[in-house]
């Protein structure tokens, strides 16, 4: 049994992929502006595990889909998930998802042997919630939560790795046991810039997520998964994609007035007219296959810019 590198590759949906790869970069170069050092063995070890791991996800997700469907055509079904279009086997598709997480597991703990307990722990946490995600009897894909943990995990949790794995001796998470008590400690001069400067990143993955499930309105209805846009209505949900964005360059201008953000990163409010117009044209109209990909279109607007900058400041440190 064996899968065509074409249907592997939707299966896993490699252009998503671009919602890890983003954020990974510029932890990467984030970590060399603000602290001047990268551990390139142990974020390599961490880049195979999480890209790894995104794909084990997405091909979870969508086996978990095609499993649970109740609606048996249209585009969802037929054309955008893999196993459907492809007419894949149950069991090469499972051999494929525990594949990805077998190797998404080793270098997990080839990343730990080179870092501290707590890039284990945070690890382990990631890949906890990126199996309920997809699995378990309420899977978090089909709640209202579903942008919240997509956003927090994929925009924050990986550049926040890409950075502990480099300064975890500078110990920006602490545990100490005592006598009398448990003390755990959060340098937040260390990680309240990491949150803030990667605020862009999780908003816009979020909106990733929301304008996917805007899209899905109704076959996630017929389907019985009960999305954000679901409970809160379709206008609501536009309203909120909308103000995502506005809250992103709102957060951009702030890291650069509290030093979190090189002064060149406001480049990144230059492609704001075409986020702006991307907007107004999901607005207009909101399907998987004509619309969607404008969301993944703003976050290379929004995030490219940034992380140009930050290494044109690196480029600037050295010189």
């Amino acid at each position: 049994m064996y899968m065509h590198v074409k249907s592997f590759l939707k299966l896993v949906e490699i252009q998503t992929k671009i919602a890890s790869v983003t954020p990974f970069a510029f932890g990467i170069l984030y970590t060399v502006y603000r602290y001047g050092t990268l551990n390139v063995l142990t974020v390599l070890f961490f880049f195979i595990s999480m890209l790894c791991f995104d794909m084990f996800t997405t091909a979870l997700n969508n086996y978990k889909d095609y499993k649970r469907a109740i609606k048996r055509e249209g585009y969802n079904y037929e054309v955008h998930n893999a196993i459907g279009q492809y007419k894949l086997k149950e069991s090469t598709v499972l051999i494929t998802i525990i594949t990805l997480f077998i190797i998404a597991s080793i270098f997990g703990i080839l990343t730990f042997l080179r870092s501290d307990i707590w890039l284990l722990v945070l690890g382990m946490l990631c890949f906890a919630v990126g199996i309920l995600y997809s699995a378990g009897p309420l899977p978090i894909s089909r709640t209202p939560f579903g942008e919240v943990f997509s956003g927090l995990f994929m925009g924050f949790f990986i550049p926040f790795l890409v950075v502990h794995a480099s300064i975890y001796d500078q110990y920006p998470i602490t545990l100490a046991l005592t006598e009398e008590r448990v003390v755990f400690t959060l340098d937040w001069t260390l990680v309240l810039p990491i949150f803030l400067s990667s605020l862009p990143a999780v908003f816009c993955i979020a909106n990733i997520m929301l304008a996917n499930n805007i899209c899905d309105v109704e076959d996630d209805f017929t389907n019985r998964r009960y999305t954000l846009p679901i409970q809160i209505g379709r206008e609501k949900a536009l309203i909120l994609f909308a103000a995502i964005y506005a809250l992103t360059y709102l957060d951009i201008i702030s890291c650069v007035v509290l030093g979190y953000l090189p002064v060149i990163s406001l480049l990144a409010l230059l492609p704001a007219v075409k986020v702006y117009s991307n907007v107004r044209a999901f607005f207009k109209l909101q399907t998987k296959k004509d619309t969607f990909a404008l969301s993944v279109m703003n976050l290379m607007l929004i995030m490219f810019p940034i992380i140009l900058s930050l290494l044109i400041a690196v480029i600037i440190k050295l010189f």
